[in-house]
């Protein structure tokens, strides 16, 4: 294990979790925006590196000194054990999950901060996550979020929905469990998660006021591949999520409800109609994969895959 820490005795309110596999460039902007915070409670920043092909590079200690931060490494066992990881060494009241490829805004640790306080009720917070307009895939996932989160919001607050790339657990909530994640679920490990939630009658609740912005600094062709890695790997996720009998995939309806709203929110300027052509096409691509993996498992083991809440339609 490779550690370096800058660690205070004051137990912070919060531990910011964020797993890396080879993604120190995006981790760069994502600590900065931490450094940025206004108003911010008391919080420490724990990054594991979950077995990079290059060992975090001197800049992460020398540029980040504003907060207590922790890099742990590890041997290359995903990113779910990557977070439990982080849970297992923290020291915050919440624990609050980032990807590396996150940015937030400026006052989103304060506003999660007053939400938790204004709260006591919930345990489980989701961030609102935006995306970035600034390249055409970015506003395909703009559009994506602010279509998807607006329709699994509940009309008391909470929200079908559950995404790694801002979500936030109070530690009392875990009791003695330090794996908030399940090791198994290489992918859509936050689909499990909320399964779980919802088979405990849990859902996150909506934080709008905590904006995450999540950065794709990949073209569509780089996005295809990924997804296509990325439905591969999701089948055990699904395959546990079946056998618990929970719903989290859409209905037929459903989809096509959204795919009609994202349409007329993809007729302003500031997103355009290209960013739903893109968005159709990473879907349709996503439906294909996920039939053809289908069709090559045997029927004794083969489960029907439910969609990924956290990135699919």
């Amino acid at each position: 294990m490779n550690q370096s820490e800058q660690h205070s005795t004051a137990t912070p309110l919060f531990s910011v979790v964020v797993p890396v596999f080879n993604d120190w460039l995006p981790l760069r902007e994502c600590l900065q925006s931490l450094a940025r915070q206004n108003d911010a409670p008391t919080f420490e920043v724990i990054v594991v590196d979950d077995g990079s092909s290059e060992v975090a590079p001197e800049w992460i200690q020398s540029e980040h000194t504003s907060y207590p931060l922790a890099v742990i490494r590890q041997l290359h066992a995903g990113i779910p054990s990557a977070r439990n990881r982080g849970v297992r060494i923290s020291k915050g009241t919440v624990l609050l999950f980032v990807d590396a490829d996150c940015r937030l805004e400026t006052d989103c640790l304060a506003a999660l901060d007053r939400a938790i306080g204004q709260a006591p009720q919930h345990d489980c917070f989701q961030l609102r996550l935006v995306g970035n307009p600034s390249s055409l895939v970015g506003r395909a996932e703009e559009l994506r979020l602010k279509s998807f989160q607006k329709m699994m919001l509940q009309p008391d607050g909470r929200i079908r929905y559950l995404n790694t790339a801002g979500f936030a657990i109070r530690r009392s909530r875990l009791g003695i469990q330090t794996e908030v994640f399940d090791p198994e679920a290489l992918r859509a490990e936050d689909t499990l998660l909320l399964a779980n939630l919802m088979q405990a009658g849990e859902l996150p609740l909506f934080i709008a006021d905590a904006v995450v912005e999540h950065e794709i600094p990949l073209s569509l062709l780089g996005c295809l591949r990924k997804d296509a890695r990325s439905v591969y790997l999701e089948r055990r996720a699904y395959d546990i999520i079946a056998s618990k009998g929970v719903i989290v995939r859409l209905t037929h309806r459903e989809r096509m409800q959204l795919l009609w709203s994202m349409w007329k929110a993809a007729g302003h300027d500031s997103i355009g109609r290209s960013a739903w052509f893109v968005l159709v096409i990473r879907q349709a691509f996503q439906r294909m994969m996920s039939m053809g993996f289908q069709c090559l498992r045997s029927p004794a083991t083969g489960t029907v895959r439910a969609g990924h809440q956290g990135s699919s339609v």
